[in-house]
């Protein structure tokens, strides 16, 4: 699919800074130019502090260029973690005598869809461990169908396994929204080492997955790297190769790349990341991403702890996930999230602080999905985030997301705190804005 000998290549090489190749590195993705893979790991090897200033400042400028200052919220809602693979990394691994197994039926899986509309989540992330008989495609099918009819969900996105054209056709065609596998690494020898049992136990078979999600109607895919399976410059460098060439072959940069760094999972073979990654090198990762894939959601989930969360918005991160439970049934304790989840949480903070905290760094939390009514996806999303346009269809929208979240909080004293918070910036939450409908 991709040079994978070229990566290794870079990703090993002893990069010499060079006087000023920064500098005009940094001016390419500024004008959103594409950066040559020799680009990105110069981008990967900065570790003077004025340099990592300098590029988290362009990926933050960058971020601003394509969508603004709104961040994406959502939560993921987990389906089963009966799982018939062995990764052991991961809580859900078959074998794993610690866990609780649980598949939701769809009157449970609606439990959890109203729970999270009720505290004001307009999207959500399905998620399901991998087994054809317990949660394959007929299950998934029947259960959007049935979030879509009777919760006030807007839109549904899916993690799920990789699976044939055919399949994904007819979830496509119950309205999923964006359709997500991460290749967890991209280094084939240390993947089949961590992969020793089921149909994940396939490289290659998981490499082409969106792929066959494209070619089955899907506009919009999710891709990333579990951080901390191998060399992070490896699996950073083929993770934007593989966007480069769904954008190839696809005409679609992946609508997200999500940045995932290893936390322990109760039970797992693994207990610590092989190639730890630390908070200094994650941020540069968010910003190296940010300017090489400018107009893919950048996605950093609760494996990070509230204080690098909340920072790593300044580094080009516009979407972030809040109060996730990663087990099935969690947010209703219809089974305790420490007996059955894929793995452990960090920022464990409310909605509402999460939303604060938004607020505070001077950005605009957003629940949006109007894109996926007005078929704003896809190439067509990508084109129209690279002329700038895109980012004014996101701050009006999410305005008027927020405010419809804001109206409808039942905590007066949270939401005195947020209006507070409105209050000092009035022209950015400007009264007009809110009176916008959704575009």
């Amino acid at each position: 699919m991709f040079d994978f000998k070229l990566i290794e290549e870079l990703s090993k090489e002893s990069i010499v800074p060079e006087k000023g190749r920064l500098q005009k590195i940094l001016e390419r993705a500024l004008a959103l130019k594409p950066l040559e893979p020799e680009e990105q790991a110069y981008l990967l090897s900065v570790e003077i502090e004025e340099d990592l200033r300098l590029l988290q400042e362009t990926a933050l400028t960058v971020k601003r260029k394509v969508f603004g200052d709104r961040v994406v919220l959502f939560a993921p809602l987990y389906l089963s973690n009966e799982c018939v693979n062995r990764c052991i990394y991961c809580g859900f691994q078959n074998g794993n005598t610690y866990e609780k197994r649980k598949t939701l039926t769809k009157e449970e899986a609606l439990t959890e869809a109203k729970y999270l509309v009720k505290r004001g989540f307009k999207r959500a992330l399905l998620v399901t461990a991998e087994n054809s008989k317990k949660c394959g495609v007929d299950y998934l099918t029947e259960v959007v169908r049935y979030l879509y009819k009777h919760s006030d969900l807007r839109i549904l996105h899916l993690n799920a396994a990789p699976m044939e054209t055919g399949e994904l056709a007819a979830l496509k065609k119950e309205g999923i929204g964006v359709f997500q596998v991460f290749q967890e690494t991209y280094h084939k020898e240390t993947y089949e080492k961590l992969h020793i049992k089921g149909r994940k136990t396939d490289f290659d078979y998981r490499l082409t997955a969106m792929n066959r999600a494209l070619e089955a109607g899907f506009k919009d895919v999710g891709i990333g790297a579990l951080l901390g399976l191998y060399d992070y410059k490896f699996d950073v460098l083929a993770c934007i190769a593989h966007s480069f060439y769904l954008k190839k072959h696809y005409d679609t940069f992946p609508h997200t790349i999500s940045v995932p760094r290893f936390r322990y999972a109760k039970g797992a073979i693994m207990e610590k990341p092989s190639y730890p990654v630390d908070d200094k090198t994650f941020k540069k990762i968010v910003a190296v991403y940010r300017l090489s894939v400018p107009t893919a959601g950048i996605v950093v989930s609760t494996r990070e702890p509230a204080g690098l969360r909340d920072e790593i918005l300044c580094y080009g991160a516009s979407q972030i996930s809040a109060e996730s439970k990663t087990s099935p049934g969690g947010y209703t304790h219809l089974i305790e999230e420490e007996d059955a989840s894929q793995f452990s949480l960090n920022d464990t903070r409310s909605l509402e602080d999460v939303v604060i905290s938004i607020l505070e760094k001077g950005f605009l939390p957003s629940f949006c999905t109007a894109c996926y009514k007005t078929e704003r996806v896809g190439g067509t999303f990508h084109r129209m985030a690279e002329s700038g346009v895109m980012k004014n269809f996101c701050k009006k929208n999410a305005l008027n997301t927020f405010f419809e979240y804001l109206n409808n909080l039942e905590n007066q004293e949270v939401r005195e705190r947020m209006l507070k918070i409105i209050n000092k910036n009035k022209d950015f939450f400007s009264a007009s804005s809110q009176k916008e409908r959704l575009l």
